[in-house]
């Protein structure tokens, strides 16, 4: 049997697993990604991209031409059964770089992704190709794979990330199961072409007779969502003679223009795995936690892990990091997915309720709601979304608890700075691909050793100086120090951050969670600490 070895496997050629071959590509990895289809599917699946997922293709310079094909700041509108908006999220805010609701197709996000691959020289593609056997031991991981013509040959590796769906290989490989539950009413999904609706928005209909979803998509498409009741046969609602009838009750003769995509039924699952890793392998995606739609996070979970693994990973295989950093995904993304889909659970039991009774109260308690202004605002700035937050981990406290205030553990913001040629540019570009060691009007690199300095500038780290907007220290000026990046503070976002975080120096990692504060006078000690987490101690 005809035998291969390369640094990283990625099984999966779905959008997280493409976006995990890009930072692969990023590092300098050898990397395969294997997908058994020969073609992306034609039409939409996912729809919905907040602003943490854009952040993660900003890392590989893939948003701006994702976001050619989105839909940006697209509300969320909630209807009772007399079609009565009663709440709408509808966000205004940037905190990370980008708009926090987007839609779009998947089918196209995914062939934009395959396209800036081939700029990944050290990422190899190999469509057709399935996994049929994995195994694992001390000194790296075997797949078994079968190309499109058959023929079967073994593909070696040090680590291996799948990112195969909710039916994962990879997943039932390691035996490790999926938990949770399987929701009793399926649903409908129809994807139409020509539309014509004036309905810019996404509209979540929660009326009792029939619950139904419609979202406005790009290139005139939209999708239709319909739950299926008891008494209803599947085969039979999936026709499309009675798929139009159900969508000529809303929008009358403007159905016969449409063009049917697909029908589809679906069954909603609310599962996790019972670990992300196992040895040398990380589950991603639905591979590793599987979440309704309601709440639009299933993908952006996925790119979530995909920013977290993926620099773990690279840095392990760069000899920048202990193996042992690997069991800090699953601790710390375990807990972020299972809240989304507790998010999503609770949404769709909102959505889906068929008693009128129950409806009507839900209906007046929403109504109530928007009287009170901090509630009103909750809802529209999509509030109740729970953050990402690192409680344990990667990451370094000066003290023992979480508090309300806490910035450790948080993403950092995303504002827009001024480099020395008075080019406004996002944060993130100049934050780097490893971890960044940002100073507020101070030097970051003051107090530190130059063998300390080597250490984490060896790894591929930052060191930036953000002055104050116009303060004539970042533009046309030498650097602070030899080997800072002085930047100007464009839009005096970062001085309200400091200012919040009480600190003068913050030390960010490559997936842009805070790995620490720390003031100038003990920025060598916390960076100690820090590096040592790395080496696995």
């Amino acid at each position: 049997m005809n035998k291969q070895k390369t640094q990283v496997v990625i099984v999966g050629g779905g959008p997280n697993g493409i976006a995990a071959a890009h930072y692969m590509g990023l590092y300098g990895i050898e990397c395969v990604v294997l997908e058994v289809a020969r073609e992306i599917l034609p039409y939409p699946r996912a729809v919905g991209m907040d602003d943490e997922a854009l952040r993660v293709l900003q890392g590989v310079g893939v948003a701006e031409p994702a976001v050619q094909d989105m839909i940006s700041d697209v509300p969320l509108r909630y209807f009772n059964a007399r079609g009565v908006c009663f709440a709408e999220v509808k966000p205004t805010t940037a905190e990370y770089g980008w708009p926090m609701r987007n839609i779009f197709m998947q089918q196209l996000l995914e062939a934009t992704l395959r396209e800036e691959l081939r700029k990944r020289s050290t990422v190899e593609l190999r469509l057709g190709h399935e996994m049929l056997e994995l195994s694992q031991d001390e000194s790296g991981v075997t797949l078994v794979v079968k190309n499109p013509e058959g023929e079967v040959y073994k593909l070696e590796a040090q680590y291996v990330i799948g990112a195969d769906g909710g039916r994962s290989g990879v997943r039932k490989q390691l035996g490790i199961e999926l938990v949770g539950l399987t929701h009793p009413r399926k649903w409908v999904v129809v994807d139409a072409a020509n539309d014509t609706l004036d309905a810019p928005y996404t509209a979540l209909h929660a009326d009792p007779q029939r619950p139904f979803v419609c979202i406005y998509l790009p290139y005139r498409q939209r999708r239709w969502e319909f739950m299926l009741m008891e008494h209803e046969d599947e085969e039979q609602m999936c026709e499309e003679a009675n798929i139009r009838g159900l969508i000529r009750s809303h929008i009358g003769d403007a159905v016969d223009q449409l063009e049917i995509i697909r029908i589809r039924a679906y069954t909603h699952n609310s599962r996790v795995a019972e670990r992300f890793v196992q040895g040398r392998v990380a589950l991603i995606g639905d591979a590793a936690h599987i979440t309704p739609p309601w709440a639009g996070q299933g993908l952006n979970s996925g790119l979530r892990d995909v920013v977290n693994v993926c620099w773990k990973v690279a840095a392990i295989v760069k000899g920048h990091a202990s193996a042992a950093i690997l069991a800090s995904y699953d601790v710390e993304r375990r807990g972020h997915a299972t809240d989304l889909i507790a998010l999503a659970d609770n949404m769709g039991a909102i959505l889906g309720m068929t008693s009128p009774l129950l409806a009507g109260v839900r209906d007046w308690v929403f109504q109530a709601v928007d009287t009170v202004e901090n509630l009103r605002s909750h809802l529209l700035e999509f509030k109740f979304k729970p953050k990402a937050t690192l409680v344990k981990g990667l990451i370094h406290r000066e003290w023992p608890d979480v508090r309300d205030d806490d910035v450790v553990g948080q993403l950092f913001i995303q504002p827009f700075v001024e480099d020395g040629h008075g080019k406004r540019t996002r944060f993130d570009d100049v934050l780097g691909d490893f971890y960044a060691i940002v100073g507020f009007r101070t030097n970051p690199k003051a107090g530190l050793s130059d063998e300390e300095i080597r250490h984490w500038e060896g790894m591929g780290a930052r060191f930036i100086q953000v002055n104050r907007s116009r303060s004539g220290s970042g533009r046309h000026q030498p650097l602070v120090t030899p080997g800072v990046i002085s930047v100007e503070d464009a839009d005096n976002k970062l001085e309200g951050w400091f200012a919040r975080a009480r600190a003068h120096i913050a030390i960010v990692r490559p997936d842009r969670f805070v790995a620490a504060i720390s003031s100038a006078d003990r920025a060598a000690e916390t960076l100690g600490k820090l590096a040592r987490q790395l080496q696995g101690h």
